[in-house]
């Protein structure tokens, strides 16, 4: 099967950037898990990523990199997989300029061109070891759905808000979103996690959730900033296991691993899980010593320049 691969990117350190996201939802707050430094800091994941993919999964048909008016810089657009997309080419007028990948994600599947079965990646996701099409598609053409096992998630959720009288995330409040919707409509609730790492997808799975929840997703249009009636992409998973169009594996650290870059420990864990996958996540709790750290590691994982760079 001919299969694409969908990233989303963004140059936080542009200050034309930086001047249309401060005109829409304020400057960057240290703490927040929304429109934080982390969120948008640009470490050259990108390029170490694409390193990666070409190490690793050199079958991938196109690159299709999704952007705000930017192109990295050491990015050579002329290779014949690369291709950049902007916002404003798969996204509607009231959803422009677009801080929110939680919403921006419900329009990767219309991005011209791609390919049924597509793989999503944010740009800080890499692959660790020789891969195939079957390593996230299985042979009858489904997707893996890869989550993290969650046995008592809804029971947890609700402990959480009504027990211990603890907010939640954004992030656990949009996944439950989606949850909430499938079980409406199938009589189903997956408390799975999403792995927080590459993600297969079908077209025609992405059009067909569209279709179902278009009240819900259309609710979703003028938040510019992550919101709490957002509904995570989760959602397609979900529809597809309810209606048996995929097949669902639950990871282990040894299949797919989250390093958080603060959290200096996770490099040990990484080295001895050895992973198919692993992520290295920014976020409000880093630091720009833990994004140097990031860097210099990556820098000597995947040594060897990429075709894709100038």
């Amino acid at each position: 099967m001919e299969v694409d691969l969908v990233y989303l990117w963004v140059n936080g350190n542009d200050p034309k950037w930086q001047a249309k996201r401060n005109a829409v939802i304020g400057n960057v707050e240290t703490k927040s898990a929304v429109n934080c430094k982390g969120r948008y800091a640009d470490n050259d994941e990108l390029k170490y990523s694409l390193r990666s993919v070409e190490l690793y999964a050199p079958w991938i048909r196109n690159i299709y990199i999704v952007t705000d008016d930017q192109v990295p810089e050491w990015l050579d657009t002329s290779h014949p997989k690369i291709h950049i997309v902007d916002h404003k080419d798969i996204m509607p007028p009231q959803s422009l300029p677009c801080f929110n990948s939680s919403l921006l994600e419900h329009f990767l599947h219309r991005i011209p061109g791609l390919a049924e079965h597509f793989i999503y990646s944010n740009d800080d996701m890499y692959i660790n070891k020789p891969v195939t099409p079957l390593s996230f598609f299985a042979s009858d053409g489904l997707p893996l759905v890869r989550f993290s096992r969650r046995p008592f998630r809804k029971l947890g959720l609700w402990f959480r808000k009504h027990i211990q009288r603890k907010p939640l995330s954004n992030y656990n409040i949009i996944i439950q979103n989606a949850a909430r919707l499938v079980e409406k409509k199938y009589g189903v609730y997956y408390g799975g996690k999403a792995h927080h790492n590459m993600d297969a997808y079908r077209k025609s799975d992405c059009r067909h959730v569209d279709e179902i929840f278009s009240n819900e997703l259309n609710a979703m249009l003028e938040n510019h900033v992550r919101s709490n009636n957002d509904v995570q992409r989760s959602i397609y998973s979900y529809t597809a296991l309810a209606e048996k169009r995929a097949h669902l594996v639950y990871v282990t650290q040894k299949t797919s691993f989250r390093v958080h870059i603060h959290n200096k420990d996770h490099y040990a864990k990484l080295e001895k899980y050895n992973p198919m996958l692993f992520c290295m996540n920014d976020s409000q709790f880093a630091q720009d010593a833990d994004r140097l750290r990031s860097k210099q590691y990556l820098e000597k994982r995947f040594p060897v320049k990429s075709k894709f760079e100038k």
